[in-house]
C-alpha cells in the first residue's frame, strides 16, 4: 500500500492532474466527505488528508510514504529525513515582507533599527533578516498576519503573497521579495527502499507531467 499525504484546498486540486498522469484517481471529494483517508481507483494507493504544515511530519515518520507540500513548509520543517525529488510547479506564489503604506521600511532597515515582524514563517524570516544584518523581533502568529501592523503590534509581516489583493485591501504594500514558492514532492527514504517500484512509477509519472526531474536550487 502506498499512502500519499495531501492537504485540502489548492494543493489537493492542483495535484489531481498529476495523479491522473500516474493513472490514479481519488474516488471521493474531500470537501464533501468526512473521511480522512480517501480511496483511489488503485487498490494499492490511498490518500490521507492532513494539515498542510503536517505533511512533512507524516512523511518523515512513516504515516505516509509520499506527500506534496509547499517549499515554505519544508523550510520551516527542516526537511530532515525526506527525499525531495521534484519541484511540481504547482500552488505557486512567493514569500515577501509587507508593511503599512506609511511606514518607511527602507529607512528603518538602512539605519539598522530593530524592527518587529509578525509571521508564522519564523525560520524563513529569521534567516532573511540575519543575512541583511537587520535586528528583528519576531512574533509568531497563525491567523491573519495583516492585523499585526494594523493594530500596532508589528512594523511589518512576512507572509505568502499570491495576488496581493489582501495586502492592498488592508493598506499594506510589499517592500521586499524573499523567495518564490511552489509545491514539492517529498518521499520517506525508508519507504523508497522498501517500495521502490511503485513509488518510482509515481515519481516518474509526476516528473513527466511537469517536465522536470530535479528540484532547482
Amino acid at each position: 500500500m502506498i499512502t500519499l499525504a495531501l492537504s485540502k484546498g489548492r494543493i489537493f486540486d492542483e495535484t489531481l492532474p498529476l495523479l491522473a498522469a500516474a493513472g490514479i484517481e481519488v474516488l471521493e471529494d474531500p470537501e464533501k466527505s468526512r473521511k480522512l483517508i480517501l480511496p483511489t481507483n488503485q487498490d494499492g494507493v490511498r490518500v490521507v488528508l492532513v494539515r498542510a504544515t503536517d505533511v512533512p511530519t507524516y512523511v518523515e515518520y512513516g504515516g505516509a510514504d509520499i506527500g506534496v507540500t509547499g517549499k515554505d513548509v519544508l523550510i520551516e520543517h527542516g526537511g530532515a529525513g525526506l527525499y525531495q525529488p521534484l519541484d511540481l510547479r504547482i500552488a505557486q506564489c512567493h514569500m515577501a515582507v509587507a508593511a503599512p503604506a506609511g511606514f518607511d521600511y527602507l529607512r528603518a532597515v538602512r539605519q539598522g533599527s530593530r524592527i518587529t515582524v509578525a509571521t508564522k514563517y519564523t525560520a524563513i524570516a529569521r534567516n532573511f533578516f540575519a543575512d541583511k544584518g537587520v535586528h528583528v523581533d519576531l512574533i509568531k502568529l497563525y491567523g491573519s498576519m495583516e492585523l499585526a501592523p494594523l493594530t500596532g503590534m508589528a512594523d511589518a509581516i512576512v507572509d505568502l503573497v499570491s495576488t496581493g489583493k489582501t495586502l492592498k485591501a488592508n493598506n499594506l504594500v510589499e517592500v521586499e521579495h524573499i523567495m518564490n514558492i511552489s509545491s514539492r514532492l517529498v518521499v520517506n527514504q525508508a519507504a523508497l527502499k522498501l517500495k521502490t517500484a511503485p513509488i518510482r512509477r509515481i515519481i516518474d509519472s509526476f516528473a513527466a507531467a511537469v517536465g522536470s526531474a530535479t528540484v532547482p536550487a
